[in-house]
């Protein structure tokens, strides 16, 4: 299995679950081995290098560690070509993994891939090279199985893991308690994002606007959860936002992020796989992102959909706001996270929306996720 970043090593954890309940022996150290992250160590898994080495996003972040992660894969691709597993999971990371698991497929090995690659939202290209690396698809949104049928495709839909792992109904006060919140004070959750280059690019806005939050409610919580091996540079960032003495009611947590979420009334927060955790803890959210200028140029022209963030894109509507590159100055971060606390019934309908996505993204994703798994397993 290869696991990127801190969203795949949750996946992956996941799946191992439902591989390891219905195959016992796969616990045994050695059975299932790769790149991945604390979730999947906790489970046996055996790492030859660690997920974050895949955390990178965007062409020019790629471009600066290209031979890095070229190196990596080559060692993997002959690792494993030596060592011949029964079957190669990969877990989103698709420009890491597609790659590898075609020339895995390609020499009898097979190959499943957890997560379609997003081909509904940009690079549609992509379908192509999906059909000829991977033998099953594991998809975690239900229209994925029909768009993927029609390249002709294998895949299964397997719910979104995550769905069951958030309640329906998220424990606001014990999540306070537990992280020493007043129960009833307004508290903003601050995600900027688990990669180096999010850091890099969005973490001193989103403290910015977190300091012009604080200086127009002077009674608000602030607490930034930091990805693994990320609360150094967090810190540092919030240091130059707010100096070497910090400021009053601003945390920055380790880890925690399902806590944070549980706990805030909205959250200012990076695009990627936490504004779905934010969705299903039913939490309103001002979405921005930012990445090098060429990247975004780049990415504008591949896109296809109005929409960016997960949860407007299964809603199929701007349920919440999207503010990104140059239209996300602190000023605009700030106020339109503030205008959440400000309107109730805005806040109850997006709610709602978010009841009925967790509703429908909810199965038996680790028994589903094994089941399709076997169905590929050589006899």
């Amino acid at each position: 299995m290869v696991a990127g970043e801190a969203s795949g090593d949750l996946l992956a954890g996941l799946l191992l679950d439902g591989l390891q309940a219905r195959w016992p022996e796969v616990r045994a150290q050695g059975a299932t081995m790769g790149i991945g992250g604390p979730q999947m160590l906790r489970r046996g898994f055996e790492a030859w290098w660690p997920s974050e080495k895949l955390a990178v996003s965007g062409y020019v972040e790629v471009l600066r560690r290209y031979r890095e992660l070229v190196g990596i894969r080559d060692q993997l691709r002959q690792r494993l070509l030596r060592e011949r597993p029964d079957v190669f999971i990969g877990v989103d990371a698709p420009d890491f993994n597609l790659d590898l698991e075609r020339s895995l497929r390609d020499a009898g090995i097979k190959t499943a891939h957890f997560v379609c690659p997003s081909i509904w939202a940009w690079r549609p290209e992509r379908v192509h090279k999906i059909k000829a690396s991977v033998d099953h698809v594991l998809c975690i949104f239900p229209f994925e199985v029909e768009l993927l049928a029609q390249h002709g495709i294998a895949a299964t839909y397997v719910g979104h893991p995550l769905a069951n792992v958030i309640p329906r109904v998220p424990d606001r006060a014990a999540a306070r308690a537990g992280l020493g919140l007043p129960p009833d004070a307004p508290v903003v959750a601050v995600l900027p994002g688990s990669r180096a280059s999010e850091i890099k690019h969005l973490a001193e806005r989103f403290f910015e606007a977190a300091a012009l939050m604080k200086h127009a409610r002077p009674d608000l919580h602030v607490i930034v959860p930091a990805a693994p091996g990320r609360r150094a540079a967090i810190e540092q960032a919030a240091r130059r936002v707010f100096g070497a003495k910090g400021h009053a009611n601003f945390h920055v947590l380790e880890g925690q992020s399902h806590q944070a979420l549980a706990a805030c009334d909205v959250t200012l927060i990076a695009s990627g796989t936490a504004t779905l955790e934010a969705a299903l803890f039913k939490r309103p959210m001002v979405v921005a992102y930012a990445v090098h200028w060429l990247t975004a140029w780049i990415m504008r022209g591949k896109k296809l959909q109005p929409w960016i963030s997960l949860p407007n894109i299964l809603c199929r509507d701007f349920v919440v706001p999207e503010l990104l590159q140059d239209e996300a100055p602190p000023e605009k971060l700030a106020a339109a996270t503030l205008a959440w606390l400000d309107d109730p019934a805005r806040v109850a309908a997006v709610q709602a929306r978010f009841d009925a996505l967790h509703a429908e993204l909810q199965r038996d994703t680790p028994t589903l996720a094994a089941d399709a798994i076997a169905q590929i397993l050589p006899a």
